[in-house]
């Protein structure tokens, strides 16, 4: 890969203020000086003459706006992606909060929800994974554990029974899962449901949980697959979204190394940081200011 980044973008200030200065200097001329300003001219030229006085030249004021620019532009941190960039796993827990209203667990939408839901259990790569189901109310069915092999059981026998009760209720799955996650860092929850019941107090649990650091997914479950229901609110929850059947984006998201996103000294880790490389460059135009002199 040769994207090009950077990792400390805020060093590119240090440019236009060089500019600003290099314009200053130019628009003083080479006689505003300190010294022109309180000695005669001939006075001046003869102290000059004798080498008490030496006039920084062109060449070397040009010598350090370049060096500094070097370093400036060093310092924003350049970089490309690196092949062998480690792969760390994030740290927070996964909760799978699975609709099961009538419209999902009385038609095929239920066999999309529970491959969906297998799938998410590998994605999750060591991080612990709990689960939650919902229609009219919000049921745990298990605390984020670090073995997420023993919910596959538990998903592969859900059916149309499952649940005590009818309705579905999707802001008290998100209520449930934001006690669930409270003391999590780090954490994401996936939301898997038709969009039947989201309303104005759904939204509202989703803020809250986006307020709390979770990251929001939702995997929706539509046309033939599911109900009737919004699915265009229901994406509106999360921050991320894709069709139950072709859950990809939101796979690679668990699977992406959530703790080299969030810390700044561990992302660098991913990038080769040509900066160091720039900034020495800084002292090739400075090299002509050591010049011995007769």
């Amino acid at each position: 890969m040769n994207e090009l980044v950077l990792l400390r973008p805020w060093w590119l200030l240090v440019v236009p203020l060089l500019v600003a200065l290099a314009l200053w200097h130019w628009r003083r001329g080479p006689e505003a000086d300190r010294w022109g300003r309180v000695m005669p001219p001939a006075m001046l030229k003869a102290m000059r003459e004798l080498g008490h006085l030496r006039e920084g030249t062109r060449r070397q004021r040009i010598a350090l706006l370049a060096s500094a620019a070097l370093l400036g532009l060093g310092l924003s941190g350049p970089a490309v992606p690196r092949a062998d960039a480690p792969v760390l796993a994030g740290s927070g827990a996964v909760l799978i909060s699975l609709d099961m209203s009538p419209s999902v667990a009385e038609g095929p939408a239920l066999a999309d929800a529970q491959a969906a839901a297998a799938a998410l259990l590998t994605a999750a790569a060591g991080r612990p994974v709990g689960m939650l189901l919902y229609s009219g109310e919000a049921y745990e069915v298990a605390a984020p554990t670090a073995d997420p092999a023993t919910l596959e059981s538990q998903i592969a026998v859900l059916a149309r029974d499952t649940m005590p009760d009818g309705g579905s209720r999707p802001a008290s799955a998100l209520a449930l899962a934001r006690q669930m996650l409270h003391d999590s860092r780090d954490a994401d929850l996936v939301l898997i449901s038709d969009g039947g019941g989201v309303d104005g107090a759904a939204q509202a649990e989703a803020e809250r949980l986006v307020g709390d650091g979770v990251r929001l997914s939702v995997l929706t479950l539509t046309g033939s697959a599911g109900g009737s229901a919004d699915a265009a609110a229901l994406e509106a929850l999360g921050s991320l979204a894709a069709p139950a059947r072709a859950p990809s984006a939101v796979l690679r998201r668990l699977a992406q190394r959530g703790t080299l996103e969030r810390d700044p000294a561990l992302a660098t880790l991913a990038f080769l940081d040509l900066g160091p490389c720039l900034a020495a460059l800084a002292g090739v135009p400075l090299l002509g200011l050591f010049r011995r002199r007769a």
